[in-house]
C-alpha cells in the first residue's frame, strides 16, 4: 500500500513538474489589451510586474477593467513557481479508477482530502478540487507543449455546491493563445463562453504589443 502511495505520488508530481511557469528571473510586461464582451469593445493598457502583480489602465469602464485584472490574475497565479513540496506536501495521493482514454485518476487525501485529478500523457487532463467554499471542475481537451511544460488550449470549467452538489453559474469553455517573447510564454488571447439562462455570455481579451520589463 505505502508503494502504491508513494507511485501515485511521484506520478502526480511528475505532471505537476511538468506544466509551464515562469522562472525566477521573469521580469514583467507591458501589454495593449483589447476586451470584447458580447460585441461591447473595451480598449487599455495592461501591465504585469516581476513580483506578478497586475495594473489595468485605459479603461473607463469598472467592470471592464475589472474583467481584465481579473484574467491578468489568473494568468499570473497559474504561472508561478512553486515547489511540489510546497503545494501538496500535506496532501496524500492514491490511485483510482483508469478511464477509456486511458487516463489515470488520482485521489487526495490529507489537507486536499476529496479532491481529484485525471493525468494523461504527464498532463493534468482532469481537475477538481475545493476551493473558497465552492467545487471546481476543469477538463482540458488540448495543450500547448512550450518545450519547457504545457500549456492549457481547450478546456471548460463548472462550479458546484460542495455540500448539494448543485451548479453553480453555467459551464465556461475557454481556449488560450500564448506568444513567446524573450524565451517567456504570455498569453495573447482568451476567449470564454459560458452558458447563462438567456444563451451565451463571451467574452474575448486580446494581448498585443507585448514588451518584457526591464530586469
Amino acid at each position: 500500500m505505502v508503494g502504491t502511495q508513494l507511485a501515485a505520488r511521484d506520478f502526480f508530481r511528475a505532471a505537476y513538474e511538468n506544466r509551464y511557469t515562469w522562472d525566477p528571473a521573469f521580469p514583467g510586461y507591458t501589454a495593449d489589451v483589447t476586451f470584447t464582451h458580447n460585441g461591447q469593445t473595451y480598449t487599455g493598457q495592461a501591465k504585469v510586474s516581476a513580483d506578478l502583480k497586475q495594473e489595468v489602465t485605459g479603461i473607463a469602464d469598472e467592470a471592464a477593467q475589472k474583467a481584465v485584472q481579473g484574467q491578468l490574475f489568473e494568468v499570473s497565479i497559474h504561472r508561478v513557481r512553486r515547489g511540489f513540496e510546497d503545494s501538496h506536501g500535506n496532501n496524500t495521493f492514491r490511485y483510482g479508477e483508469t478511464l477509456a482514454d486511458g487516463s489515470l485518476e488520482i485521489l487526495m487525501g490529507g489537507k486536499a482530502e476529496g479532491d481529484r485529478y485525471q493525468l494523461k500523457d504527464n498532463e493534468v487532463s482532469m481537475v477538481h478540487r475545493h476551493i473558497h467554499g465552492v467545487v471546481v471542475t476543469i477538463h482540458t481537451y488540448s495543450s500547448h507543449d512550450t518545450g519547457a511544460g504545457y500549456l492549457s488550449h481547450r478546456y471548460d470549467s463548472v462550479y458546484h455546491d460542495p455540500k448539494t452538489d448543485e451548479q453553480k453559474g453555467g459551464l465556461s469553455n475557454f481556449e488560450d493563445e500564448y506568444t513567446e517573447v524573450g524565451g517567456h510564454y504570455i498569453l495573447s488571447r482568451r476567449a470564454i463562453e459560458t452558458a447563462t439562462e438567456g444563451g451565451t455570455d463571451s467574452q474575448e481579451f486580446v494581448f498585443s504589443n507585448i514588451a518584457l520589463l526591464d530586469a
